[in-house]
């Protein structure tokens, strides 16, 4: 897979990364793992990569039958939505279809506040528009079911693999180059612990993962998810509705249970793929059919002249 390390590299020496780890596996484990102006073993803020991480973590809470995908938020939070008509569901939380006005990514008041005060968007259900918000309500489920904190619910499952980096713990990772400038107050923001982008891990920890995944893919049981689990997430909550920004139909990407499923994704060479990247360049990816999960970390928002399709395809086509 020179080809894929290949483009990193270049991207790293001409100054369009500042830094990134770059990282291949199979369901057997990870095949190659590589660090350019950072160690491989670096620990990034991995922003919306924690979206299904927490999902992953909602799903087993189904599997034991303390949620459904049509449990309504206000089984946990009873105060949501009392100037609202329609019901959000957990199904609506997770696919971006909640309708939830979204505030900053470092706002200054609590997020739980902002989740009950922020006011409607759309009625749930008849567009999609991306919220990281939305995973505050999320949370809120996964704790009301079990008892037990989001990042614990987080923690458990990622301990059983070995993925034991990921944490909310932002002290020692890789600093965001251009955060501040980009309007992120990244001291506030690992403060508020937020479940749709707070989460730090190595590249390994999300090998481990896609590992993982890949054998749930090929039928393994007694994982972290049994497959009719993680085919569930996998499978779209979209229907027709309007996709609006900052993601529209054009993109040609799904939203499953948390995962961005990029099966409609124009550019790529495998489109049986699912996944998510986060905001300062963090990308996660399983290709079930090509038997490939690869991660990319880095710490920049603004990447120009980086075509994440061209890396998907060269690590896909293995040259």
């Amino acid at each position: 897979m020179s080809a894929a390390f290949d483009l990193v590299r270049g991207h790293v020496e001409a100054g369009r990364l500042p830094s990134a780890v770059l990282g291949v596996a199979t369901a057997d484990g990870t095949v190659a793992l590589e660090g350019y102006g950072a160690a491989a073993s670096a620990r990034y803020p991995l922003f919306s990569i924690t979206k299904p991480l927490l999902g992953i973590a909602a799903a087993r809470v189904i599997e034991r039958g303390l949620l459904t995908t049509e449990t309504p938020l206000t089984a946990a939070v009873p105060e949501f939505g009392s100037a609202r008509e329609d019901v959000v569901r957990l199904r609506h939380l997770v696919s971006h279809t909640a309708g939830i006005a979204e505030p900053p990514l470092d706002p200054l008041t609590p997020l739980r506040t902002e989740l009950v005060t922020r006011g409607r968007d759309f009625v749930a259900g008849s567009a999609s528009r991306y919220s990281s918000l939305a995973f505050e309500g999320i949370a809120a489920l996964v704790e009301h079911a079990t008892g037990q904190d989001w990042a614990d619910a987080v923690g458990q499952w990622a301990g059983e693999i070995g993925a034991d980096g990921l944490s909310l713990d932002h002290a020692g990772s890789v600093e965001v180059v251009d955060a501040a400038r980009s309007g992120v107050d990244m001291a506030r923001f690992a403060a508020i612990r937020h479940p749709g982008a707070g989460m730090v891990g190595r590249a390994e920890d999300l090998l481990r993962l896609g590992s993982e995944l890949l054998r749930v893919e090929g039928g393994a049981t007694g994982g972290i998810l049994q497959p009719a689990t993680l085919a569930m997430m996998r499978r779209s909550l979209m229907g027709d509705i309007p996709r609006l920004e900052p993601y529209p139909a054009e993109s040609g990407q799904d939203w499953g249970f948390t995962w961005n499923l990029r099966t409609r994704a124009p550019g790529l060479i495998d489109r049986d793929v699912y996944g998510h990247g986060g905001w300062a360049g963090t990308e996660f990816w399983v290709h079930p059919s090509a038997g490939l999960a690869w991660v990319l970390l880095t710490n920049a928002v603004s990447r120009r002249g980086v075509d994440l399709d061209a890396i998907d395809n060269a690590v896909v086509a293995g040259r």
